[in-house]
């Protein structure tokens, strides 16, 4: 069969069936009287082993290889082949969010894609300096992509590239970065769900707030302390347990009480409150440091049941708590 024939049949054309006689990898069996290449049936079979081993990514050189050794392992090529597609899979995925991230941007010239795009290599540098200088060093005009910054808010484990980063993101003013974030509280990893809700700590608006409303929930305790002590600065007293127990429980009590007398802002919800505290005091399985926290608390919670429970806890039997209730008790009369 002439190379023509050839072409039309197998559907590769001529320039590249000479292209491969001229590596060596398809060798014409005869010629015609005239000269022209004639192919045989097993060297048609050749070719079309040739393109199907093409349609798998493989190189010539590896194609050659593959059918000229008669000791060639497909099985270690073909495992071969799939570590070089996932590469070249994860490569075009990457090109193809940071494509996305420029897009969302909405450059309106090359000099902002250039812009966004030293950005975005700022943002994945090794060193923890430019990191930061990144996130602080993005304009109004030349925003950093929010999707960009809440991932790497969520995976930023240096202290003060976090915090810059949670500052960029509370500036964005993008009304898709709560939503971003708070798929960070799903991850089973506790440290990303922190990293999740720090930063809507620091996002302002009704669906930051709801979402920390969801991480009262979180097993973690950190966590929860997290997202109480935003919710308690923001009016909101589903908060309020989580406080309490921060306080039994020494953790961050000074700043779980301070969120408790910024929630007592009416005469219902302060009776409330203190009632939450005085039934914690109570409680036998509280030990008597965590009684003394719980005192020291009801110092800034307005409001009469608060009061009484002072002037009874002024004659506990735990002296420390009974001198620490006087005293509140007489600050309480100076107001």
């Amino acid at each position: 069969m002439l190379i023509g024939e050839v072409s039309r049949r197998s559907g590769v054309s001529a320039r590249m069936l000479r292209h491969y006689e001229s590596l060596g990898l398809v060798r014409p069996s005869g010629r015609t009287g005239s000269g022209y290449r004639e192919y045989s049936g097993e060297d048609i079979r050749r070719i079309f082993h040739i393109e199907s081993l093409r349609s798998l990514g493989m190189s010539l050189r590896e194609i050659g290889r593959a059918l000229d050794d008669p000791g060639f392992m497909p099985s270690a090529l073909v495992a071969d082949l799939v570590g070089q597609a996932r590469d070249r899979i994860a490569a075009e995925t990457e090109l193809l969010t940071r494509l996305r991230r420029i897009d969302a941007a909405e450059p309106t010239g090359w000099e902002d894609v250039l812009q966004i795009v030293a950005l975005l290599q700022g943002l994945g540098a090794k060193s923890a300096e430019v990191r930061q200088r990144t996130a602080l060093s993005a304009s109004a005009e030349v925003p950093l992509p929010v999707e960009a910054l809440v991932e790497a808010a969520l995976s930023e484990t240096e202290p003060n590239v976090a915090g810059a980063l949670r500052w960029a993101l509370a500036r964005s003013g993008d009304d898709g970065g709560p939503a971003l974030l708070a798929k960070g509280l799903g991850s089973p990893v506790a440290a990303v769900r922190e990293r999740a809700v720090r930063a809507l700590a620091e996002m302002p608006g009704a669906e930051a707030t709801a979402w920390l409303g969801d991480a009262l929930a979180d097993p973690d305790v950190t966590i929860r302390g997290h997202a109480a002590l935003a919710l308690g600065t923001r009016g909101v007293f589903d908060a309020v347990p989580t406080l309490i127990d921060m306080i039994v429980e020494g953790r961050n009590d000074t700043d779980a009480a301070d969120a408790l007398s910024m929630l007592a802002i009416d005469a219902a919800t302060t009776e409330r409150i203190a009632a939450g505290l005085v039934d914690r005091l109570g409680h036998g399985s509280t030990g008597a440091p965590a009684r003394g926290r719980l005192t020291q608390a009801l110092a800034d919670i307005p409001g009469t049941t608060a009061s009484r429970a002072l002037v009874e806890l002024s004659h506990d039997e735990d002296r420390a708590v009974a001198l620490t209730a006087a005293y509140l008790l007489q600050l309480r009369d100076l107001r």
